[in-house]
């Protein structure tokens, strides 16, 4: 029997196990390998981090719901991949054989790039995962207690910027309900060379509508802003102009603060000769398949993107909810296509629909596709999208407990507003 063994269980890799049992059927061997036993909805970390969700509304056991779809499931990381025996090695010492190894890992988080930084040895708080979210969550109660600056953003070669948008916003939201905001200064410090970019080169009016909320917000912001160290309730920073020349140096002081890191590939897979480029990311052809390794495919964050374009500080390119869903529809239909004696063909459309919650109201933004030229960009805020947030949120936990990747309901409502998963003709740009 065939088996397809995928490395991790995340936002992309629990959805594109139930999409490859359904498209392969029950002919196939499904295992899936994540070094944690529960499920996460990464996007609710920003509410985590403020107190308004707990770990049992976002997370529950994986392999009690993967079982139902007769998808295997082990609780173990993965240490070493061998494409050459076709084979994955796992912390336990355990030997998995493969078939087809899809990789949706996510990224490593590199807080080290930047000394001080991070919430393990360092001085700055994460959402990046659920158990940060909970540490920055204990941060943000001892700000109440002792309120003074606060800093939020993005450090250099981070390339997922909405999370921090959405904290900042968050935060806000929770220092004005608790009635501190006016005891709380706020900075949003980013790589982006504009508040907006997003690591897209902005869509449609993000950049006017971004700085509008923040200044009605009154919080400042550093943009094409270095972050070079960090000390004990002080944060060095470098703000360069458009050449990338040194224009200013900051030392701001702060009370509690949350930094997005550089993203790389994880251990594991950088590790894998001329599976991945130099900073760990796997490199796929337009069919989200390796070039080297034909039977590795690939999906989500640990993907090969370049910037959509040069800035003055490096910004990686971000990758959404659904551009991450298209690749797993590619990588489906192409294994179902070489199984059967076919040529992959099917190649994901890399559209993006993001949902940001602003603690009261909320952001939207549609690109087809993400990655410019568009054929379709349109941005707008309301606070209609707080509730659609807090409406997806629950939508996508009930689909991953019922086993659902794309039910027929919501592929026909996102194709009338013309965003499909798979294209025809030429794909997006990729390493």
């Amino acid at each position: 029997m065939t088996h397809i063994v995928i490395i991790g269980a995340g936002l992309g890799g629990m959805a594109g196990a139930y999409e490859l049992r359904d498209t392969l059927g029950k002919d196939v061997q499904i295992t899936v390998v994540n070094e944690r036993d529960t499920y996460q909805f990464v996007p609710s970390n920003p509410w985590i981090a403020v107190g308004w969700r707990k770990r049992p509304d976002i997370s529950f056991p994986a392999a009690p719901y993967l079982a139902k779809k007769y998808i295997d499931f082990i609780a173990q990381r993965v240490d070493k991949i061998d494409p050459a025996a076709n084979s994955v090695q796992l912390a336990d010492g355990q030997s998995l054989s493969y078939d087809y190894l899809v990789i949706a890992t996510g990224p490593k988080l590199s807080f080290a790039e930047v000394p001080g930084a991070g919430p393990h040895d360092g001085h700055t708080q994460s959402v990046c995962t659920l158990d940060h979210a909970e540490q920055s969550y204990a941060d943000f109660q001892a700000l109440l207690k002792n309120p003074g600056p606060v800093i939020v953003g993005a450090m250099p070669m981070a390339s997922c910027f909405g999370p921090a948008y959405e904290y900042a916003f968050i935060l806000e939201t929770a220092l004005r309900r608790a009635k501190m905001r006016d005891r709380v200064p706020m900075t949003y410090v980013s790589s982006e060379p504009y508040i907006g970019h997003l690591g897209l080169g902005g869509v449609g009016d993000s950049k006017s509508m971004l700085e509008s909320e923040l200044r009605n917000r009154h919080i400042k912001w550093i943009t094409n802003a270095k972050v070079t160290k960090v000390e004990a309730g002080k944060m060095f920073v470098d703000e360069v102009n458009d050449q990338g020349v040194l224009v200013k140096q900051h030392e701001l002081p702060f009370v509690h603060s949350m930094m997005l890191p550089a993203f790389k590939g994880v251990d594991a897979v950088a590790a894998v000769e001329g599976l991945c480029n130099p900073r760990g990311f796997v490199l796929v052809d337009k069919h989200q398949r390796s070039p080297k390794f034909p039977n590795i495919f690939s999906a989500g964050v640990c993907v090969a993107i370049p910037p959509v374009e040069q800035t003055p500080v490096p910004t990686g390119t971000p990758k959404t909810g659904y551009m991450i869903e298209s690749m797993w529809t590619a990588i489906c239909h192409n294994i179902q296509a070489d199984l059967t004696g076919g040529e992959p063909e099917a190649v994901g459309t890399w559209n993006a629909l993001c949902l940001a919650d602003m603690g009261d109201t909320g952001a939207a933004f549609l690109a087809v596709p993400q990655i410019p030229p568009r054929n379709v960009t349109w941005f707008a805020k309301g606070k209609w999208v707080h509730w659609a947030k807090i409406g997806f949120e629950k939508y996508f936990l009930y689909k991953m407990k019922n086993g659902s990747s794309e039910p027929f309901y919501e592929k026909y409502i996102l194709k009338m507003i013309g965003m499909n998963r798979l294209k025809e003709g030429l794909p997006p740009k990729s390493e």
